[in-house]
């Protein structure tokens, strides 16, 4: 394999990581509250967080790349602080990836909230346990199934970003290939064995998370009703 497309594989990782940290570290709360509200503006707010799933890549990517660029106000404070771009940068990628992944990692844990911690959660404020501690120590454990499938979800759905990186990061070696740019660029060169040769290590690598997902739950699922 060649470093070009070594680096593009690792750097896909790195994206992948990030993304899940940002999204898991914004989405509870988020999740939560939208779990939890009975404020009119909720559909509003679950339509925003589902665009993701229904607009073309290319115009949350086009949209993002407005929001980035040098002369906007969010690329500008970023040029003042960093001295650096976010357009056609890592970071810009990971911003991008946020937005794009943003319904894989709520939804789940929106439906693990709703359905799992209900009722734990009043059981523990009919004991006087604090909304807080009650989130750390009762909602996160029950919803726990919930919350691995968002991960994964977020973290596979990264990886196969295509449309959104490419309007966003471009495709500059060492600095914004990703794989799914880096075999988009085999193929057109005509270089499938390269181009299979990533593709067979993104399925296995997905199709491996996958598996130990379902196993997980399986056997979560026999130890609960044993």
């Amino acid at each position: 394999m060649a470093s070009d497309d070594v680096f593009a594989l690792l750097l896909t990782l790195q994206l992948a990581f990030a993304t899940t940290l940002m999204l898991l570290a914004a989405g509870f709360p988020l999740a939560w509250w939208l779990a939890r509200t009975q404020t009119p503006i909720k559909p509003v707010i679950e339509a925003v967080v589902a665009l993701p799933l229904v607009l073309p890549p290319t115009v949350i990517g086009f949209y993002i790349l407005i929001l980035l660029n040098p002369e906007s106000p969010v690329g500008r404070i970023w040029v003042t602080v960093t001295g650096e771009s976010l357009s056609f940068s890592f970071w810009g990628l990971v911003i991008a990836s946020f937005f794009y992944s943003l319904p894989f990692m709520i939804q789940p844990l929106q439906t693990g909230f709703e359905r799992d911690a209900r009722k734990p959660m009043q059981l523990a404020y009919s004991y006087g346990v604090r909304p807080l501690k009650a989130f750390f120590t009762v909602a996160i454990p029950v919803a726990w199934r919930s919350v691995l499938t968002a991960c994964v979800l977020t973290f596979a759905h990264t990886i196969g970003e295509f449309g959104v990186v490419l309007m966003v990061g471009g495709n500059i070696p060492g600095e914004t290939r990703v794989v799914s740019i880096a075999i988009y660029e085999h193929v057109e060169a005509t270089s499938y064995g390269q181009a299979n040769m990533l593709s067979l290590i993104l399925l296995g690598l997905s199709f491996t998370i996958l598996f130990l997902v379902f196993l997980l739950n399986r056997r979560r699922g026999q130890y609960v009703g044993a």
